[in-house]
């Protein structure tokens, strides 16, 4: 019988925020796989638990999958956890999960801390509709096409970066959505030093012209406005004179009658019976 792949959220800063389930997890499995094994050490001897860590992250993904789908064939369980936060997102556990699923073998999540979900809900922008876009790419071409394909996205924009092509990043932002449009910043979230920052674009670029960043961060932008529809010329006019401007223009009633009812989208007896009514 196969073993089953527990993907284990860990913490984003604030050890406390661990899950007594993760912990029961993670002292349960027979191999925790760790994106970085000193990081998760430190977890693991807070918490004394002991157990056999193997490394796997976005290097040797292809190398480690097959290794740990064969212990996980073996009848092994294997809890997969990332540098911090939830596994499979912006992460080579999405690999992982789609390797098991190829091998019929279970996974399950432990769930926990999502960097980006805690940023959402302290931005102070719309939370009713969100996409999480992740990291850029380090490719200028694909960076300035990436932002060209969300710039008129209306949902709340959810990206990673780390704190050395944050100043590029936020510049490609502001020439791609517009200085004005809104943003926060969110930096050591769960720890002492949290800080979210709240910008226009424009603004975030001036702040970090003369501040270094610091820390990895999560950028939240607000999403694009809907286009204001054209005001449509007969909307001040009344269905009467909607009529009679086409009248004046040369159009038969029966026609003008027509005309006036597709602009306005109302079927055609409810504007004859109400132009004449009035007549």
């Amino acid at each position: 019988m196969n073993g089953t792949l527990y993907l284990c959220a860990t913490p984003i800063g604030n050890l406390g925020d661990v899950s007594a389930r993760c912990l029961e997890i993670l002292n349960s499995v027979d191999l925790i796989a760790a994106e970085d094994t000193r990081r998760t050490l430190q977890l693991l001897n807070h918490f004394g638990i002991s157990k056999p860590l193997t490394s796997y992250h976005e290097h040797n993904k292809r190398e480690k999958g097959g290794y740990i789908i064969n212990l996980l064939k073996q009848g092994k369980n294997v809890a997969q956890v990332s540098d911090a936060g939830t596994p499979a997102i912006s992460d080579p556990g999405e690999d992982l999960v789609k390797l098991c699923i190829e091998n019929d073998i279970t996974v399950t999540s432990v769930p926990g801390p999502v960097a980006g979900i805690n940023a959402l809900i302290l931005s102070g922008l719309s939370t009713a509709r969100y996409a999480f876009e992740g990291f850029l790419s380090v490719n200028k071409r694909h960076r300035k096409e990436h932002l060209a394909d969300v710039k008129n996205d209306a949902r709340t924009l959810i990206f990673y970066e780390a704190p050395h092509k944050l100043r590029t990043t936020l510049a490609d932002m502001r020439d791609a959505f517009g200085a004005d449009r809104k943003i926060a910043l969110a930096r050591e979230l769960t720890k002492v030093h949290e800080e979210i920052l709240r910008f226009t674009l424009g603004e975030a670029v001036k702040y970090y012209e003369e501040l270094t960043p610091r820390g990895e961060y999560v950028i939240v932008v607000e999403g694009a406005k809907e286009p204001k529809a054209e005001a449509q010329w007969w909307e001040s006019l009344s269905v009467a004179e909607h009529i009679e401007k086409y009248i004046s223009g040369g159009m038969s009633s029966k026609e003008a009658i027509k005309q006036t009812a597709s602009d306005r989208n109302i079927p055609k007896r409810e504007i004859y019976n109400e132009y004449h009514n009035l007549s």
